[in-house]
């Protein structure tokens, strides 16, 4: 059986469905969030657990037989960012603890694209050397402070690592105004009948579909074999604002949507993550372009509030 932490959040919840897609018997940890999505009804054992309590925890194990952790769990911060580092490390340390007594295959984490900030190079791709750049956001901190923590944890265990440098994912569950990706705010925005703010035609980068995300991860925690520790987890695919423009207008007839000419930021292209190592480890590719994604989406929303 495998573990996903935060199997009811977004990309938890599609590496949930995905790994059931593949046979693979999943039990998912949920905290605050327990409606369990339509797609993973009847599919999941869903376990209700604080990651920080190490004992609850642990007690998985006496219930579970766990053979892969993908730990996905994780909070928000506030003001003051301490809190959330000392609550999200506590969760941390927790899976790797049950990692290690378990004796699992693999443990896959979370990490973040924010890990590349500072590079220029274009697309982004896993031998680059991690710059001493300042981060934006204290998720993107913790979150590239995550990856050596883990492969020296639990190096010399037989447990191996997979880092997920996870690229800009968005779709269902997702808040639609959430402020860590411009498309559901957009799209909501729309939805609403009101017109959005005009986006600059060039700006963009990368996605991913949150579906497609969670294929990918899914693809990483049962391949028979991997070369690497780190994997990049995205689309492979730059977009741009006019792409989501033209996407939108196909699956919203009528919408009246503007852009302006350029780029906000000036000239220069777009940072995306390479897909490489990725699909030549797993086979996988996307299945969800941007306009396939905004059409499902759409669908979605017209049924579910987020």
């Amino acid at each position: 059986m495998i573990l996903v932490t935060g199997g009811l959040g977004m990309i938890g919840a599609q590496t949930a469905r995905a790994l059931t897609d593949l046979g693979r018997d999943v039990v998912v940890t949920a905290y605050g969030r327990t409606e369990v999505p339509s797609f993973l009804t009847d599919r999941v054992v869903v376990e209700p657990l604080d990651v920080t309590d190490r004992d609850a925890f642990l007690d998985l194990g006496s219930r579970h037989r766990i053979s892969d952790i993908v730990h996905l769990a994780g909070s928000v911060p506030g003001e003051d960012p301490l809190p959330y580092f000392r609550t999200d490390a506590a969760g941390l340390f927790n899976a790797l603890d049950a990692a290690r007594q378990w004796k699992v295959r693999r443990f896959a984490v979370a990490s973040s694209l924010g890990a590349y900030i500072g590079r220029t190079e274009t697309p982004w791709h896993e031998d680059l050397e991690l710059p001493a750049a300042q981060v934006p956001h204290p998720i993107i901190a913790f979150k590239k402070a995550v990856e050596p923590l883990v492969t020296n944890a639990l190096q010399g265990t037989g447990v191996h690592p997979v880092v997920l440098r996870i690229g800009s994912t968005w779709g269902p569950l997702m808040d639609p105004e959430s402020p860590f990706n411009p498309i559901p705010p957009y799209i909501s925005t729309v939805l609403r009948g009101d017109q959005p703010a005009p986006l600059y035609a060039d700006d963009g980068g990368d996605l991913c579909y949150a579906p497609d995300t969670g294929r990918a991860i899914a693809s990483l925690v049962t391949a028979e074999t991997l070369a690497h520790d780190t994997y990049n987890v995205s689309n492979g695919t730059p977009y741009t604002a006019r792409q989501l423009v033209e996407a939108v207008q196909a699956a919203v007839p009528g919408a009246r949507l503007k852009l302006r000419p350029g780029k906000s930021s000036g000239p220069g292209p777009n940072p995306y993550l390479d897909i490489t190592r990725l699909a030549a480890d797993t086979g996988f590719t996307p299945q969800y372009d941007l306009h396939r994604a905004v059409a499902d989406y759409v669908a979605w929303r017209a049924d579910h509030a987020r």
